[in-house]
């Protein structure tokens, strides 16, 4: 074994695929990469990090609702690009050739280019450690979709994609939660 600083040490524990959130503040929409995120219970209620710094904050925090959109890994540097530049002073629809498809339950977007999106209602802000959690209202998967693997930020510039799927449903189907 070899020592880590510990400032690094969250990148052992990656916690969950990049996705993007979509928000709409009354007037326009607007989207923005997340790494951070969390599933919180089956209902499903999830989490993510982020706070005033984000332009999408305000309007996330003043409707209570978004998207999140899960990329793949087709996307990548379309995910960075939008991680990268504001949306106080770019279109990123636009900018990034991003095809907004109306939800059902909120006024945020979905992305046509995503493998799938939740719909979602804030429910709480834990403004000491800048989360935002989310309960989900409706979800989505494009099943047509040919790419379907996701992206992981290891946090330090790299990613790291899912690839084989490692079936083990019938050995764990007595341990999971009724409906699942």
């Amino acid at each position: 074994m070899q020592p880590l600083k510990l400032s690094r040490a969250f990148t052992l524990i990656e916690p969950g695929p990049v996705v993007l959130i979509t928000t709409h503040d009354g007037a326009r929409s607007n989207v923005m990469t997340i790494s951070w995120t969390m599933v919180t219970s089956f209902t499903p209620t999830l989490a993510i990090t982020t706070g005033p710094w984000n332009f999408s904050y305000a309007a996330l925090t003043a409707t209570r609702e978004c998207v999140i959109a899960i990329p793949t890994v087709d996307l990548l540097d379309t995910v960075i690009g939008i991680g990268t530049c504001s949306g106080a002073d770019t279109d990123k629809f636009a900018r990034f050739g991003l095809t907004p498809l109306p939800g059902k339950h909120v006024k945020a977007p979905l992305l046509k280019e995503c493998l799938a999106h939740i719909e979602c209602q804030v429910i709480d802000l834990v403004e000491q450690h800048n989360i935002v959690v989310l309960q989900g209202v409706a979800a989505y998967v494009d099943r047509a979709r040919r790419e379907r693997r996701t992206l992981h930020a290891v946090g330090d510039g790299t990613f790291v994609s899912d690839g084989r799927v490692l079936d083990r449903r019938e050995m764990m189907r007595s341990k999971l939660p009724e409906g699942l």
